[in-house]
């Protein structure tokens, strides 16, 4: 017979430890919240994985998602953030304030709950993709680039992560080659320009893969080209995937009201359509999707949230 969890009382719980959650966590600790952060499956969220950080205001030199995130966690602990080390497996947000957050460890009652669980990298959903993940297929660059060093990798996507990514492996692979639906990529005209420059990097445009080839591991992708509909197989010993992300929102399904995409619908003061959640981060952004956006959201979450736990007493 299993225990019966804890029920824990609290002022806020935050949802999801990225920059969004962090900011939160800052500012509901500035107010004397005492809040409690729920970590999730990686503190920091996508950031943390990130080896550069360019665009972030306040730092000129360069600097890597872990030692932003780093420094967001000594921040918010140091207004009194608790962080917890577990993970939602589910809310129960019908009944009015307060909120019940079940971990796998506790249950939190929550005056207010702040959701940042952000987003996750999207699949392609073809054959060998499951068969060999982790052994040649991967969505993180920075994470595996160190295991192909003096090999080839092809890059699925051509956004800002996809450049981003590539050019990171480029410092270990020896060729890098950009694999992309279209004839031109979406990153933004800096990535773009490095990406170009690159030695290391070569591009197939107008192409999709439809199978990850591989024994134990990968060793090719079966490819069409999308105009001519003829079809290739290039060798290759990694298969990296950047398309795009799928916001973390499956456990808020007819709880929290969402677009057709799965994000969270939230208004200019970050409130959901409960009132006492709120939301900020990639879990509610399609659009931006940035460190310094999801840091404004954060804050304007729990400064709404402040308010309105205010407003109650």
């Amino acid at each position: 017979m299993s225990e019966e969890k804890t029920v824990q009382r609290e002022k806020v719980v935050i949802i999801g430890s990225g920059p969004a959650g962090l900011t939160a966590a800052v500012y509901a600790g500035r107010a004397m919240l005492e809040p409690v952060v729920i970590v999730g499956d990686q503190l920091g969220g996508q950031i943390a994985m990130s080896s550069e950080v360019e665009n972030y205001p306040a730092f000129a030199e360069v600097i890597t998602g872990q030692e932003l995130i780093d420094r967001m966690v000594k921040q918010a602990q140091k207004f009194g953030a608790k962080l917890e080390y577990d993970h939602v497996i589910k809310v129960d947000f019908t009944g009015g304030s307060p909120h019940r957050v079940e971990t796998y460890n506790k249950i939190y009652e929550a005056d207010a709950v702040i959701v940042t669980a952000g987003a996750s990298p999207r699949k392609l959903g073809i054959p060998g993709e499951d068969k060999f993940w982790g052994r040649g297929v991967s969505t993180c660059g920075t994470c595996d680039g160190f295991f192909y060093r003096g090999r080839d990798v092809v890059v699925i996507g051509g956004g800002d992560s996809a450049m981003e990514e590539g050019i990171f492996l480029t410092k270990f692979a020896d060729k890098v080659t950009v694999i992309h639906r279209r004839d031109e990529l979406r990153a933004g005209p800096v990535l773009q320009k490095r990406a170009f420059a690159n030695p290391k990097m070569e591009f197939v445009w107008d192409t999709v893969p439809e199978q990850v080839l591989g024994d134990e591991e990968v060793n090719g992708v079966q490819l069409r080209n999308v105009k001519t509909g003829e079809t290739s197989k290039m060798d290759t010993d990694g298969f990296f995937i950047f398309i795009g992300h799928i916001p973390n929102s499956q456990i808020f399904a007819g709880q929290l009201e969402m677009d057709e995409e799965g994000y969270v619908i939230s208004d200019e003061l970050m409130r959901t359509s409960v009132e006492g959640v709120f939301a900020a981060g990639e879990i509610q952004d399609s659009v931006y999707r940035q460190v310094a956006t999801s840091v404004g959201q954060g804050c304007a979450a729990a400064m709404s949230a402040e308010r309105w736990l205010a407003a109650k007493e």
